[in-house]
């Protein structure tokens, strides 16, 4: 095959030991035409030091503040030219031969945008990692989950989803995307700052025509949580607010009426459940939240209010709840929800 030219580019935030602990892996990368890239979000740490002296060959971007996941992004790959961009975590150890399959099957079939591995724990490589698994899925009222994990139920991988499927979303922390496509949408959603951010370019992609992929014959290792730790303040109220602002741009109007106020009350009740175990400072998340989304509603002027009907019904949207059925029905396996691998 042609070999189309790739740049891995990782965005790094005080990430030094990440850096030095997952850089001999990426490096010993065996795809012929490939850039290394690391944009720096305004880290206090000796990273971008440690690189210099270490590892010369990897191209340093300087951001000059945490501009987030979204905009950090947005800014780097204005400065990175690629056919494919692989948006990686510092966070994540590759494996041999990782980046040809997934390369191989985009340029295979021209309609897919995005595309992502197989995601393992690093801490036990016999399961799947939280953020994505084996591609993600989401229900009809904007809850993630993934071939192989729903909710905080990752299951073993047996091989049991290593079929390459379209899917409705790939994960942030080992994206490859087509430069092109990335640039036409305008990228990644900037006010969202961080999480869910690429749950909601992959559904602008479908939208648009394209096809999300996962590539499960490419495999790397998650450790997750390297900038906000998992069940972080921040990271709830984000994912609560990200959420509900990602339902309300991609639906149409008879959708957004019917759905997010369901979203609102089950925010609600899963609020209500985190006080009756004692956390009475969940309730102030969630309200910081939906506070957020309703100034966001009021005074975004270039929001698409009224959009047209939708054409298109992406792939990987389950028309039922999934927290019916994973917290009511105690259905904790992908199969066992969908009925099938997806």
């Amino acid at each position: 095959m042609t070999y189309p030219t790739v740049a891995v580019v990782i965005l790094n935030w005080n990430g030094r030991t990440f850096l030095e602990q997952f850089l001999p892996f990426l490096m010993q990368t065996t795809y012929p035409v490939v850039k290394w890239v690391v944009a720096d979000n305004g880290s206090t740490d000796d990273s971008m030091a440690f690189l210099h002296t270490h590892y010369p060959q990897v191209h340093q971007l300087s951001l000059e503040k945490n501009h987030g996941f979204a905009k950090g992004y947005n800014l780097a790959l204005k400065q990175v030219e690629a056919s494919y961009y692989i948006l990686l975590n510092s966070d994540v150890e590759v494996t041999p031969g990782w980046i040809e399959p997934v390369i191989e099957l985009m340029e295979k079939d021209t309609g897919i945008g995005a595309c992502q591995p197989k995601i393992l724990s690093w801490a036990d490589k016999t399961k799947f990692e939280y953020a994505g698994a084996s591609g993600g899925w989401i229900d009809a009222l904007g809850y993630a989950f993934c071939r192989g994990r729903v909710f905080d139920s990752c299951e073993k991988d047996e091989g049991q989803y290593d079929d390459a499927a379209p899917v409705f979303w790939a994960s942030g922390c080992a994206l490859f995307v087509r430069s092109e496509v990335f640039h036409n949408l305008n990228g990644f959603d900037e006010t969202f700052f961080a999480h869910q951010e690429e749950i909601d370019l992959c559904w602008r992609m479908q939208l648009s025509g394209w096809q999300v992929f996962v590539c499960p014959s490419s495999v790397v290792y998650h450790v997750g949580g390297g900038s906000l730790p998992k069940g972080s303040r921040k990271k709830i109220y984000l994912n609560y607010r990200n959420s509900l602002m990602m339902l309300f741009k991609n639906y149409s109007v008879a959708e957004r009426l019917r759905k997010i106020p369901l979203r609102l009350i089950l925010d609600g009740i899963s609020a209500l459940q985190q006080v009756f175990r004692g956390d009475v400072r969940y309730v102030m998340i969630v309200l910081r939240a939906h506070a957020f989304f309703y100034r966001w509603l009021l005074s975004s002027k270039e929001k698409n209010i009224f959009p047209a009907n939708r054409s298109v019904y992406p792939h990987g949207i389950y028309r039922g709840s999934v927290v019916w059925q994973y917290f009511i029905r105690k259905k904790r396996r992908f199969t066992e929800i969908i009925g099938r691998k997806g």
